[in-house]
């Protein structure tokens, strides 16, 4: 991050003294300074969910450029660069840009207070005004019902992606029943797409909060789907008819084939596109950080002819997705982990022990609310399974890979994952 990004971020990080807050009252005051900005944008798409709603967008956000549409998305959190959470016009922001948009933004807050995450917010809404016909494509946060993404009167979808167990230390009901009324209860009626969930319990339980929705629904299984078929393809069904498509080479996982069919459903009932532009973009298709394959660089040196693989899962929705590649692997898996401080760690590790060759824990390099590996292998006092410390990515790396036919998988935390990225 450069120097004037780093100072305004911090600039704006003052603005309230916690990090989090939910409530939209603050956002809708600075909203109402901006012009509204929100209410100038004519194609809106939410995307809700525990996990999946990235790998979501960048899948539909692949489809729509290789069909011509033009997009603006706002992600959250990033990998490595704030920027990433900003793309106008099918355009990531550069750097210099982005400061001169939240130094804006800092201006007209003034003395009044917000979160950095609802000033983050703000700026996009303010600068996807001068793309306003472009398709806007936005991520909620934490929830939804008060997050500050759910600042819109009308939208065209609200696409769900998995429900899981997560971030429950702010919630009144801490059950999954909590989780699907925060990201339920305040959709738009427009159109709701729902993706494959980790088991029919929940899917009912969401068929069930969705119900007083008046929207045009479609669910996995029942009015779109997708399977393996031979020789690598995959083959997608809806009403408008059957794909046939390549396995996309560089997206590890079969969770992300239900990912990417609801992207494909989405696409297909929204816009006008062609069956060959969604090949085109499945076969090209590559997802940061979700089970990506680390194939050049300075740690990949390390791995020497081992596999080196990150992921940014950090909860236990995710880790069984996870769990499932490893399963799948016709090699040994060595999982080097880092985590948060709020997370769900020995459920998180629990998922893995039986699997894996061996667990490292390490520290989250720049991060102050991670877990230090000490303080984390206490939590995982008792677990059946033999846990190492590192003192550092490039340490971990080294040790695990000097058994052969192995892979280095690096999970835990996306600020994990960035770091990583940064150093490779």
């Amino acid at each position: 991050m450069n120097l004037k990004l780093q100072t305004i971020i911090q600039k704006l990080e003052k603005k309230f003294p916690r990090k989090i807050d939910l409530t939209l009252e603050r956002q809708l005051k600075i909203l109402k300074k901006l012009g509204n900005p929100q209410d100038k944008l004519e194609q809106v798409i939410s995307v809700v969910g525990t996990n999946s709603k990235f790998s979501i967008i960048h899948t539909i956000f692949s489809i729509l450029k290789e069909s011509d549409y033009k997009c603006n998305l706002f992600v959250s959190p990033h990998v490595q660069s704030y920027s990433e959470r900003f793309i106008f016009n099918n355009e990531e922001i550069d750097e210099e840009s982005l400061v001169d948009l939240l130094e804006d933004i800092e201006k007209i807050v003034g003395e009044d207070s917000c979160t950095l995450f609802e000033a983050l917010t703000c700026a996009h809404l303010k600068f996807a005004e001068n793309y306003s016909n472009n398709i806007s494509i936005y991520e909620a946060g934490m929830f939804h019902f008060a997050d500050s993404t759910n600042v819109f009167k009308k939208n065209i979808a609200s696409i769900l992606g998995t429900f899981s167990l997560d971030h429950v230390q702010w919630l009144k009901n801490k059950t999954i029943d909590g989780v699907i009324f925060e990201k339920t209860a305040k959709l738009l009626n427009s159109k709701i797409f729902l993706n494959k969930q980790e088991n029919n319990e929940i899917f009912k339980k969401v068929e069930k909060a969705l119900l007083k929705n008046k929207s045009e629904k479609y669910f996995f299984g029942r009015d779109f789907n997708i399977l393996k078929a031979e020789n690598n393809f995959i083959k997608y069904q809806d009403e408008f008819g059957e794909i046939i498509l390549p396995k996309p080479k560089k997206v590890l996982g079969d969770h992300q084939l239900y990912n990417i069919s609801t992207s494909i459903v989405a696409c297909r009932k929204l816009f006008n596109i062609k069956d060959e532009d969604i090949k085109t973009a499945i076969s090209q298709l590559k997802i940061k950080a979700r089970l990506e394959e680390i194939h050049s660089g300075k740690l990949k040196d390390l791995v020497g002819k081992n596999r080196l693989v990150i992921d940014s899962g950090h909860n236990v929705g995710a880790g069984l997705v996870i769990a499932d590649w490893i399963k799948s692997q016709q090699a040994d898996v060595q999982i080097i982990c880092g985590m948060m401080q709020d997370k769900s760690h020995r459920e998180f590790i629990n998922l893995f022990k039986d699997i894996v060759k061996s667990i490292t824990l390490i520290d989250i390099p720049n991060q102050t609310g991670s877990i230090t590996k000490e303080n984390f292998k206490n939590k995982l006092n008792g677990i059946n399974k033999e846990i190492y410390l590192s003192n550092s990515i490039q340490e971990s790396i080294k040790s695990v890979s000097q058994n052969e036919n192995s892979i280095c998988l690096i999970v835990g935390s996306i600020y994990l994952a960035g770091e990583v990225l940064n150093l490779n």
